[in-house]
């Protein structure tokens, strides 16, 4: 049986939950259509602020199938690079979504599944966790936008030696990097992405998005661009009801109630 994707909700915390344990949850093509669908939906429904990926039982994702990438090798290369859009399609899915999705990572995250937390806004990672983009060592070249997100996280040389050398990390040495965002005790990486989680949850849905956008557009905008884009963005924001509640509880010395 291929890879499936379990959904539940907590609060305003969508948790989606890669699940085929005996592979450490490999990436299946069911799986990444199950995941672009479930973002669509989150997207419309305003009782999900924030959304959580994870791993069932003890690993985040192994990355791709080897034994479905080997069968590839009798089919046409379109059908392989066919397969690799709709991962891509994913990818961009999560980039583009507006609210925060975080990555709860236990075990090992390899391959695609290093690229898959790479696409989360934020990560948590249990101590013990390990994160290798494996590919070199079956010969590969990474996809899921690894490369892309690795070469603005990290020096260039960091980020070749992770690519090329296909050694496991740790997650305190990718902590320490910059890559992973919080640290946590073996098995707690769920209940820590989720208390970040209903953090953002209560925070102005708007200017959540306003954020990811204007961070993930600076690098390749000018100085000036970038300037006017939050200015106005601000503006923006200022006249939108979230701004007028988070005033109005300023001045009440409340907690504000954004929508």
């Amino acid at each position: 049986m291929p890879s499936e994707l379990l959904t539940a909700q907590e609060d305003r915390t969508l948790i989606l939950t890669l699940s085929d344990p005996a592979t450490r949850n490999s990436l299946s093509p069911q799986a990444v259509t199950a995941a672009i669908e479930a973002l669509n939906q989150a997207d419309q429904n305003p009782e999900v602020r924030a959304v959580v990926l994870r791993g069932d039982g003890a690993h985040f994702c192994a990355g791709g199938d080897l034994n479905r990438i080997g069968g590839a090798r009798e089919r046409p290369p379109e059908a392989q690079a066919a397969s690799i859009d709709l991962f891509h399609t994913l990818v961009d899915a999560m980039r583009s979504f507006p609210k925060p999705i975080i990555a709860a990572v236990e075990g090992f995250a390899a391959g695609g599944g290093m690229s898959l937390a790479l696409a989360c806004d934020l990560i948590v990672a249990a101590s013990d966790a390990r994160f290798v983009l494996s590919y070199a060592k079956v010969g590969f070249s990474p996809d899921g936008a690894s490369t892309w997100h690795l070469a603005r996280a990290l020096p260039r040389a960091l980020a070749l030696e992770l690519a090329w050398l296909a050694e496991p990390q740790s997650a305190e040495r990718l902590h320490a990097l910059g890559v992973v965002n919080r640290l946590a005790e073996p098995g707690q990486a769920l209940a820590q992405a989720l208390a970040m989680a209903r953090q953002l949850s209560f925070m102005a849905p708007n200017a959540v998005a306003t954020v990811k956008d204007l961070i993930q557009a600076a690098p390749s905008r000018s100085l000036q661009e970038a300037m006017n884009a939050e200015r106005d963005a601000f503006v923006t924001n200022l006249f939108h009801p979230n701004g007028g509640e988070g005033l109005a509880a300023f001045f009440a010395k409340r907690k504000p109630d954004f929508k």
